[in-house]
């Protein structure tokens, strides 16, 4: 095991080369500019791939779990794409030293967002005056998409009915229940109702997931596994392999998500309507 100094140093290293790869990618993009789109901007120059890039900050009542998106469309050109591919390698670079820090001295996490801000004077009294101090992680290493190939069309929309579903154990539930303050009525009801089932009964926690865009990307040729299509979401630019700076033809969704669900619930869907656990949003199935 590192000491933690090391560890934050070694992090302190690994995000000065985020933001220098990053920086060496908008130059590049000032330089020979393709054509670009973005959902929330009319003029989607390098000052606005820079802005998306390089925001790795909370807002003043963000909530933690939440990050921004910029949806986009950039036509990139070999020399960007490698740029593209060098910011992705420094990301991940990054998330792997980060995930050692929260495994061997989880302790450090709120000293560095507040340390490595300081580490680019600059950018971080620019960011202050908006309230911004505090460095967002995962916006830090959240990797840049890319097309696998140059593209016919893209078609981008909404998704905003998804929801991750992880099977838990009674004895699991009850793990995690008795972490919150177990002496609580509200907790010793649901400890109680715990009880009362069989303890191999199988429970469902769930979690409602934020709206995203998802982009159906279209090859002009088959890749080399014979996908024609491929499907993924977007927070972040897209970067689209272009010989002639041109974006392939292209919608433009809505700006924000329909608030009402559009898609039917399943007809099978599995699970009790009503929550069993509520403070780990855990259900039962249904018999």
């Amino acid at each position: 095991m590192k000491p933690a100094y090391r560890l934050l140093a070694e992090l302190e290293a690994a995000f000065d080369d985020i933001i220098e790869r990053v920086e060496a990618l908008e130059a590049r993009y000032r330089e020979s500019p393709g054509a670009a789109w973005a959902l929330h901007s009319p003029t989607p120059d390098a000052d606005w791939l820079r802005a998306a890039l390089l925001d790795f900050w909370y807002q003043d009542g963000q909530d933690g779990r939440a990050t921004r998106s910029y949806v986009g469309l950039v036509a990139a050109d070999e020399p960007l794409l490698e740029h593209v591919a060098s910011v992705n390698a420094a990301k991940a670079h990054f998330a792997d030293i980060l995930a050692r820090i929260r495994q061997e001295a989880a302790a450090l996490i709120p000293e560095l967002k507040a340390v490595l801000p300081f580490r680019h004077p600059a950018l971080h009294t620019h960011l202050r005056g908006q309230g911004l101090a505090r460095l967002h992680l995962k916006q830090c290493w959240r990797a840049l998409p890319v097309a696998d190939a140059s593209l016919s069309r893209v078609r981008l929309a909404w998704y905003s009915s998804g929801r991750s579903i992880k099977k838990l154990s009674v004895r699991d539930a009850e793990k995690k229940l008795l972490t919150l303050d177990h002496e609580a009525p509200h907790i010793r009801i649901q400890l109680q109702r715990l009880a009362g089932i069989p303890d191999g009964e199988p429970l469902a926690q769930v979690q409602k997931q934020a709206p995203l865009m998802r982009a159906n990307l279209f090859f002009r040729e088959p890749l080399a596994d014979g996908r024609l299509r491929r499907a993924m979401n977007v927070a972040l630019p897209l970067f689209i392999p272009s010989d002639d700076g041109r974006l392939p033809d292209h919608n433009t969704p809505p700006p924000f998500p329909n608030d009402k669900r559009t898609r039917a619930r399943r007809s099978d869907e599995r699970l009790e309507d009503e929550v069993f656990l509520p403070s780990l949003r855990v259900y039962r199935y249904k018999g």
